[in-house]
């Protein structure tokens, strides 16, 4: 299947159980193994980063890279990239993950011009897509990288020269054409620079008013060209802009209505974004659960000491049981999936690490949906919650909550009743039940 071996000496990873000491090896993730009436693979739809997986070598602020590609093959940038794409696809085929995302200048670098990128993408989407055949890995979502060129230092659809609103226009096409060439079920915008960092020379209204424009042409285009997949958006509050304009889920969900926008898009919420909006991860997914609108997730997990986005592998047990909870009550994330927007940390340099650090989030997520089963299944929590709110299942209550009351008769019942008696939330209690069945 592929002409060169990038990863020697790692086998197809194996399904093992529990007790394996085996780290190259699943002890919780069983693809086939059915919970809540899907597979663990329905459920999850785990995706592969290209960009932090293929392309990432451990660079910082303070350093270069400390990681040497195989794939880095010549200095010939598209030898280089089929090299890659090529590695990439042995990678997910031994760690059985179905599905992958990127950006165009992941998997094909940018040319002189317009025409010269456009190229080269078309070029490796069409190699990507005989790789797809032959393995059946799909596409997760496509996306067009609007932040890294110098040319959007300001921004792409909000910035104040319209010739790079032209270039991020130009970008964007290319790359939904490529999403619909390889059969992408959707589409992420994230705002990359989409905000600004000082209001004295910003016309906030003006931009906001832009990016709403920019996002109806893409989905109109998209679904002139066949795209019948879910476009998402990704909130995150700063960095690279010290004010993002799709800081949380709340805010996406408000700008999306605005535009008219909420039919056809829904919200990819990231684990580390969440943190650094001062949110939990489980409080974005219910907020887009709540509104109808959660398409997917970015598993990650931001590093608590560190004010940026550290994009660790998921591994916090606790963190990802209260999001399995939240999915499995929404019935989960239909087009979307769990794409692993994660790195290796710099100082991590072998090659099987970045297997280890993939089973770790799969072994993670697979323990936390069996924990989020049974919790939900447990008596205790579900009818202790339900009954906080019997108030409104009758009487006033409900007359309240069906709109029947005014300011003046809840005034009026307040004064009738008197003082209500306290009652316990039993948060303590509801920590002590997750921990016993972790």
């Amino acid at each position: 299947m592929f002409t060169k071996e990038y990863f020697p000496g790692i086998e197809p990873i194996k399904y093992t159980g529990p007790a394996t000491e085996n780290h190259l090896a699943f002890r919780y993730y069983d693809e086939n193994y059915v919970v809540d009436g899907k597979t663990m693979k329905e459920h999850f739809r785990f995706a592969m980063a290209y960009w932090h997986s293929m392309c990432n070598a451990g660079s910082d602020p303070f350093g270069p890279g400390t990681r040497a590609f195989p794939w880095d093959i010549s200095n010939n940038p598209m030898e280089n990239s089929k090299a890659k794409l090529e590695a990439a696809f042995e990678f997910m085929s031994k760690m059985s993950i179905p599905f992958y995302c990127f950006h165009d200048r992941d998997i094909a670098p940018a040319g002189d011009n317009i025409r010269e990128s456009e190229k080269n993408l078309k070029e490796l989407v069409d190699l990507a897509g005989q790789y797809q055949e032959k393995t059946g890995i799909r596409l997760l979502w496509g996306t067009a990288n609007l932040f890294s060129h110098p040319r959007y230092m300001n921004g792409a659809a909000t910035n104040p020269d319209f010739q790079v609103v032209c270039h991020a226009g130009a970008q964007v096409k290319a790359a939904l054409e490529a999403t619909v060439a390889l059969g992408g079920e959707n589409y992420v915008f994230w705002g990359g620079r989409e905000g600004y960092s000082f209001l004295m020379n910003t016309d906030m209204k003006k931009e906001l008013e832009h990016m709403g424009r920019f996002l109806q042409m893409a989905r109109d285009y998209g679904r002139k060209i066949g795209f019948e997949g879910t476009f998402l958006i990704e909130p995150k509050p700063m960095e690279p802009s010290l004010h993002q304009y799709d800081f949380d889920a709340a805010a996406v969900l408000g700008f999306l209505h605005k535009f008219g926008l909420e039919k056809d898009f829904k919200l990819n919420i990231e684990a580390n974004h969440a943190t650094l909006a001062n949110h939990s991860f489980a409080h974005e997914l219910q907020t887009a659960a709540d509104a109808g609108l959660l398409g997917s997730i970015d598993a990650n997990h931001g590093e608590s000491l560190n004010g940026w986005d550290t994009d660790n592998f998921p591994t916090n047990l606790y963190e990802a049981i209260e999001a399995m909870i939240v999915v499995l009550e929404t019935g989960g994330l239909g087009t979307g999936g769990f794409n692993f927007d994660a790195k290796l940390r710099r100082n991590s340099t072998d090659l099987e690490d970045l297997f280890i650090g993939h089973i770790a989030g799969m072994d993670t997520f697979a323990r936390a949906l069996l924990i989020a089963e049974k919790l939900l299944n447990d008596i205790r929590i579900m009818d202790f919650r339900d009954n906080r709110y019997l108030s409104f299942k009758e009487g006033k209550g409900l007359a309240f909550e069906n709109d029947e009351l005014s300011i003046e008769d809840l005034t009026s019942l307040a004064e009738k009743a008197g003082e209500p008696e306290l009652q316990s939330g039993k948060q303590e209690l509801i920590e002590s039940i997750i921990n016993g069945a972790i």
